[in-house]
């Protein structure tokens, strides 16, 4: 290998913020680090997104601490990656929740992502020795479901495939605020190494429809305000078919994975290369969106040796 990933030398420490995106809904950010969600109800709270580590976790719970006494009563993850599910056990909630096609993936590929994520960026893995082991949700849904916390309303979704097959968001109506997780990011690269990039576009157009006053993005600043809203919802759009329509038109003719890169970087670099973890996803997505244009419908499984081996291939 010429070189190390870009995120293996990536060890600065990030600026946490935690922004009130509604009433008593909390957005907790981090430069572009993975994101977690806060939503306060009558006498309990839900968390969106575990992070990495329970050391980790325990960051978002002192947010938490700040602005509530209330229990943790749920932890509702929106897909399987390591770096949203390790650090669930921090939370001591009693209901874990993730949609039917995210477990199943934590079954299928949970600990090939573990060690190929730990490989591939090991300061989001900051105290990995108090993982307990692979998450798995106490409750599960195929399409939607709702919870209730007290008389505050929570409407769980699965909007269509877009960064997994497994996503789901979190919709609050009385506030009218949406966590997308990763399907929504904001000047922060989009990771596409295991996402299915034609369906992508109808599921923004299905986050769209709901018009809301609020998203907390996957990674990114919160997104306070329609016209804020909807301009990450297209830039990530823009993100999206500029990463695989380079790559398309090069497996269309038969190319190579080398000069999928090429193309992509060519299309890509202009406007996004300033964007939080761009170099760390680039490989990963072109790997993606060439196997896609190739006709592989199921994201193939990462694991630490396939990434070495990919990375090594670019080189060339």
């Amino acid at each position: 290998m010429a070189k190390a990933f870009a995120s293996q030398g990536d060890m600065s420490e990030k600026k946490i913020t935690f922004d009130e995106v509604g009433k008593d809904i909390y957005a907790f950010t981090a430069e572009g680090d993975p994101n977690s969600g806060v939503i306060i109800g009558d006498e309990s709270v839900m968390i969106v997104e575990a992070q990495a580590t329970p050391r980790l976790a325990n960051k978002v719970i002192d947010c938490v601490r700040s602005v509530t006494d209330k229990p943790i009563s749920h932890v509702v993850l929106t897909h399987y990656h390591a770096v949203r599910v390790l650090g669930a056990s921090a939370y001591g909630a009693d209901q874990i929740i993730m949609g039917d096609a995210a477990r199943a993936m934590v079954v299928e590929r949970g600990q090939e992502d573990w060690d190929s994520e730990f490989q591939r960026f090991p300061r989001l893995f900051e105290g990995h020795e108090s993982i307990p082991g692979l998450t798995y949700p106490t409750t599960t849904f195929s399409d939607d479901m709702t919870v209730y916390l007290g008389n505050r309303r929570i409407d769980l979704m699965h909007l269509g495939r877009a960064h997994t097959a497994g996503d789901i968001v979190i919709h609050v109506p009385d506030e009218n605020v949406m966590f997308t997780g990763d399907i929504v990011e904001y000047h922060s690269a989009c990771y596409c190494g295991d996402g299915h990039f034609s369906d992508w576009s109808e599921t923004l157009d299905n986050i769209a429809s709901f018009d809301v006053d609020a998203i907390a993005p996957g990674r990114g600043d919160a997104l306070v305000g329609k016209d804020m809203v909807e301009a990450a919802i297209e830039n990530t759009r823009d993100f999206v078919l500029s990463t695989y329509m380079p790559a398309y038109k090069v497996a269309s003719r038969g190319g190579t994975l080398k000069e999928a890169w090429d193309a992509v970087r060519a299309e890509c670099d202009p406007k996004f290369a300033d964007y939080a973890i761009y170099e760390h996803c680039l490989p990963f997505n072109v790997a993606r969106a060439f196997d896609e244009a190739r006709g592989i419908d199921t994201p193939r499984i990462w694991t630490a040796e396939r990434d070495l081996a990919m990375w090594a291939d670019l080189q060339g």
